[in-house]
């Protein structure tokens, strides 16, 4: 978008997110410069510079070898976008609703832990990005600030999901709960896929697991009532025994390495349905249509399609293939979201073509506070919304909605990546 009188600026519900574009050309005019390239390998490539070693390893690592990562990389280069042309898009806008709530695009931050690492800022300057910018943000129970300090950068009028990590301890999980809906956040997302942490071979060769190290349980654990209680009754103090309380924290309530069924979902359900008062209850780590299936018979209000971004199962399928079966599956019976892989918004474009409702990015604004705190999520998020704006213009899709299966051509599987793949 260059004219900055384009009749579509009023017509649509959302900021004329390209305008970015035009801005960023001007500014050299002046002498001004954005904090970094919102380029994806150049991003990556800063924040290696700029984060500690052990925070850009727990950034970019993945499962085994990560084969993983490289089939959701491989997926999004199997399918592939097909442009329509003299297509009206003055109408254009990227807004959509999620869960009852109007957001700026289809898109919003995936939940991911002990923030801290990747800047001092933590959980609190995605939050807040996330509300200036209208964007769902989702807080892991693995993160290094409270869910209230978080929800209060998120502001008052923010879109927050609260992820779960389900703990053996039936207190500390109802208190979490509490915590959640007591602080606004309007929808519980459960994540089945990390009982505990898959082999990473530069974190497990380098020690690198924050919680037994420097930050402990974070404020997260350490402000949580039932969890002090716990505390307590060990006879540690959180101060003077802060790597036994971060080990506390992590082994027995995260990352337990104990595992729950299906039969027992009904019961914590249950316990966001009587605490939130029957707000939305969400499955991520689904990539099985069976386990799709039943998450729908057990009525869960949606489903997160997602391989962990390849940091869990080594050699498993790439899950933006995996959402093409789930689609076709339950499409018509919950509400589909997406993670694993986003790099982009053509990637966004292909999953929401694929059947996806809405996306989660993760490592994009993960890197982004690496490399330049808050400034830098703020300007990279905005750099994507701006570039899907552009994206349904010159493809010629007008709404979200418009963006469907006729909109993608897909290669066969067994397509490789020209080049050698980068697989971090």
């Amino acid at each position: 978008m260059s004219d900055p009188n384009n009749p579509n600026i009023t017509s649509r519900s959302t900021p004329q997110w390209s305008l970015m574009q035009r801005e960023l050309f001007w500014a050299a005019n002046e002498g001004k410069h954005p904090p970094l390239n919102t380029d994806p390998d150049k991003l990556k490539e800063l924040a290696r510079d700029r984060l500690s070693k052990a925070g850009w390893l727990y950034s970019s690592c993945n499962a085994g070898q990560s084969w993983t990562h490289y089939a959701n990389r491989l997926a999004f280069y199997r399918h592939q976008i097909i442009p329509r042309t003299l297509v009206d898009t003055t109408e254009r806008d990227t807004a959509t609703t999620i869960f009852g709530h109007k957001v700026s695009a289809p898109f919003g931050f995936a939940p991911i832990g002990i923030n801290r690492i990747y800047h001092p800022t933590g959980e609190l300057s995605p939050a807040k990005v996330a509300a200036e910018l209208n964007l769902p943000y989702c807080l892991s129970s693995a993160g290094s600030y409270s869910i209230e300090d978080t929800a209060s950068a998120n502001g008052p009028n923010g879109v927050r999901f609260f992820q779960l990590y389900w703990s053996p301890d039936d207190q500390v999980v109802v208190s979490m709960l509490e915590r959640a809906a007591k602080s606004g956040y309007s929808v519980c997302m459960l994540t089945t896929d990390t009982w505990q942490l898959g082999w990473r071979h530069d974190d497990v060769a380098m020690g690198n697991y924050a919680f037994y190290h420097e930050h402990g349980a974070g404020d997260l654990g350490l402000q949580d009532p039932a969890f002090l209680e716990r505390v307590k009754e060990a006879k540690l103090d959180p101060e003077k025994d802060k790597f036994d309380v971060g080990a506390k924290w992590i082994d027995e309530n995260i990352w337990h390495g104990h595992s729950f069924s299906w039969s027992r979902l009904p019961w914590l359900m249950q316990q966001w349905e009587r605490v939130s008062g029957g707000k939305p209850f969400v499955i991520k780590g689904i990539q099985n249509v069976a386990d799709a299936r039943k998450a729908v018979e057990m009525g869960v209000d949606g489903i997160v399609v997602s391989n962990h971004a390849g940091r869990q199962v080594d050699g498993a399928i790439g899950s933006l293939d995996a959402l093409e079966k789930i689609v076709d599956a339950v499409g018509d019976k919950t509400y589909i979201m997406f993670d694993s892989g986003i790099r982009g918004a053509a990637d966004v474009f292909k999953a929401l073509a694929l059947g996806a409702k809405f996306v989660f990015i993760g490592r994009l604004w993960v890197w982004a506070l690496g490399a330049a705190g808050e400034e830098g999520v703020r300007h990279v998020v905005r750099g994507l919304l701006a570039e899907f704006d552009i994206m349904m213009n010159v493809t010629g899709y007008p709404k979200v909605e418009d963006i469907n299966r006729d909109a993608i051509d897909s290669l066969p599987k067994g397509t490789y990546f020209p080049g050698t793949p980068d697989l971090t």
